[in-house]
């Protein structure tokens, strides 16, 4: 018997960088959404865990020993393996939290298959800062460094989303490095809705500055009919919401024509 699980990408509708911490760490408040799009896991059972990558962006996991699968699967007890076929759709390095959104998708695989230790949430944050949201991958709001979670009821579910990325792997690290340490204000209150258009991407400056073709991706967005555009993450993808299929499919194509070497996806918000 095999499992199936999406890797829904994820999206920051706002991400408010606060303050350096101690411990190398920024503490942040981000409102954390999903789209119903993303890389493709296939699990059975095996005799030992093993991990295979298939997909267009597969080719940048070479390294079997640094693939967060790999990681997430050792994070697990469970009475034997799994073998895990990872179909990887999602750019990495992209703010799209693609490596956390898989890591997600293993841990929803080993609890319909195995159930989940109580810990969970200490064994997921210890992946990665976003991979706990990933776990159920629902709009919340994050803080701290984005391991507290807050489960918000979502006003932009069914939202249509083009994800848009210039080709160009951008590293988390060097980004929040760049920020300037200045505490622009906390997150917005309100609905879902209204905390994404009042919010803003702390890291959109830094980004562009690494990265300038981001600032290339958001021009041709807010070029569009979309109703917010914003880079996501630590970038370089940038997304935008429409509030309709159609004119989303439209953007979507007038992108893909004026800009074929960009990559995109399109779907709609969980």
């Amino acid at each position: 018997m095999s499992l199936a699980e999406t890797a829904y990408a994820k999206i920051n509708l706002a991400l408010h960088v606060r303050r350096r911490r101690d411990d190398g760490y920024h503490e942040l408040e981000t409102l954390f959404a999903f789209v119903d799009q993303g890389d493709v896991l296939i699990a059975s059972a095996a005799e030992q865990d093993e991990v295979l990558v298939s997909g267009e962006f597969g080719g940048a996991l070479t390294n079997p020993f640094d693939n967060i699968v790999a990681k997430a699967l050792g994070k697990l007890p469970r009475s034997n393996g799994l073998r895990v076929s990872l179909e990887k759709n999602l750019p990495v390095a992209a703010g799209l939290g693609g490596g956390s959104a898989d890591a997600g998708a293993v841990f929803r695989l080993v609890r319909e298959m195995h159930g989940l230790p109580d810990d969970w949430h200490d064994r997921a944050a210890a992946l990665g800062a976003d991979v706990p949201a990933c776990v159920e991958s629902v709009t919340c709001i994050g803080r701290g460094t984005g391991t507290e979670l807050e489960p918000v009821e979502s006003d932009l579910t069914g939202t249509p989303v083009l994800l848009v990325n210039p080709r160009v792997p951008l590293a988390t690290g060097p980004v929040f490095a760049a920020w300037d340490g200045e505490d622009r204000g906390a997150l917005p209150g309100g609905s879902v809705e209204q905390i994404a258009l009042a919010g803003r991407n702390d890291l959109e400056g830094p980004a562009i500055g690494l990265c300038p073709a981001i600032a290339d991706v958001l021009a041709a967005l807010a070029g569009t009919d979309a109703f917010l555009s914003r880079m996501s993450g630590s970038g370089a993808t940038c997304f935008a919401l429409y509030r309709s299929h159609d004119v989303m499919r439209e953007a979507a194509e007038k992108l893909a024509l004026e800009h074929p070497d960009w990559w995109q996806m399109t779907g709609k918000l969980r």
